[in-house]
């Protein structure tokens, strides 16, 4: 899922983390911490060390990881609480390694298969999502002009209008009425539909567009009518694609119940940006075209006050090897990773072969 490299890197770049006991205690105190939010102590990460060690031992080695900015003391009599480097070694080092547990796939599968239509599935993936994090789950479907087309039809409505009906890969249906620049037939929209349909199929409707253009310029004469008449039909801006990506958020009341946001202002900042969907795809498009497999973000300060606290675990999902959108979560930086970055992964798996099969 995420690279192999990374953690070797980490590895290289921490005097602390080349010696083997450094990394049991840093995976035992962030193992420690997730299960009880309480600081942690070198007297209980003795007792539950899988090697014998004494209190003293594992003080000096948290203390050579506090050094490293790995752990912190919220106070002085106080346990040790991991830092954001202390969940991307746990990460990339533990968790990216972990495989989902069968009864976890059983449930997300089982929840999956009492969605009725394709909407409901992202509603209920996105709730899925939310509930094994106890923070948001996020579905990001493609733009209009992104979306896989597995069919088209144009129905011929008054006024010279025209509904055009779009049925797209998974078969989520987007519609529009348009207005075109001339009035058509219904048998002119059918056979337009009809090409589309033998040869697009598949296709984005960026593509399809590009395809269009390019006929346009080679063979003008043998496809111009039917070419202009689609492209006109098939225009994102005039099917209305201000709209976007369409974004399903589950969550949100899990997420302001945390313990880690008692700023009530903070938590105030980040609701509001949830509420306000386009922004928050906006701000999280430059982790969504992450190149790994699934990636994860730590302190995702740009999405409010209180993003700091959060960490976002996403991956994309892909239709004919295009990427169409994105599924994630984006929860307290205390959350159990191995399994939210096998749920994510899985999620973003059966998105894509939903698509392959439909």
């Amino acid at each position: 899922m995420l690279q192999p490299a990374q953690s070797l890197i980490f590895l290289m770049a921490s005097p602390s983390l080349q010696h083997k006991r450094h990394r049991e205690v840093l995976t035992d105190v962030v193992r420690t911490y997730i299960e009880t939010g309480e600081p942690v102590s070198s007297r209980s990460i003795a007792r539950s060390h899988a090697e014998p060690l004494s209190s003293a031992t594992v003080r000096n080695v948290m203390a050579d990881l506090e050094e490293e900015g790995y752990l912190y003391q919220p106070h002085t009599s106080a346990g040790r609480v991991p830092t954001a480097a202390a969940y991307r070694f746990f990460v990339e080092a533990v968790a990216a390694q972990a495989t989902a547990r069968p009864e976890d796939l059983e449930w997300i599968r089982r929840e999956l298969a009492t969605a009725a239509t394709p909407e409901a599935v992202m509603e209920r993936a996105s709730r899925i999502l939310a509930d094994v994090s106890r923070g948001l789950g996020i579905i990001i479907a493609p733009p209009f002009a992104q979306t896989v087309v597995e069919h088209l039809r144009f129905l011929l409505i008054p006024e010279g209008r025209v509904l055009v009906v779009l049925i797209a890969a998974g078969g989520t249906t987007r519609d529009k009425v348009i207005r075109p620049e001339r009035n058509f037939r219904q048998d002119e929209l059918d056979r337009i539909a009809d090409h589309l349909n033998r040869h697009y199929s598949g296709w984005t409707l960026e593509a399809m567009r590009t395809d269009l253009q390019a006929q346009l310029a080679t063979e003008r004469e043998r496809y111009e009518r039917v070419a202009k008449d689609a492209l006109m039909l098939c225009d994102p801006k005039v099917l209305g694609d201000e709209t976007g990506r369409r974004v399903y958020v589950e969550g949100a009341a899990m997420l302001a119940t945390s313990p880690e946001f008692t700023n009530q202002e903070q938590l105030h900042d980040l609701l509001a940006t949830i509420e306000e969907r386009n922004r928050l795809v906006t701000l999280l498009a430059g982790f969504i075209e992450a190149p790994e497999p699934v990636h994860v973000e730590f302190g995702v300060k740009e999405i409010s006050s209180a993003g700091r606290h959060l960490a976002l675990v996403t991956a994309p999902y892909t239709r004919n090897d295009q990427r169409q959108g994105t599924v994630g979560i984006l929860g307290p930086m205390r959350m159990h990773y191995e399994r939210v970055i096998t749920a994510v992964a899985f999620m973003a798996d059966f998105f894509s072969e939903d698509a392959k099969e439909s």
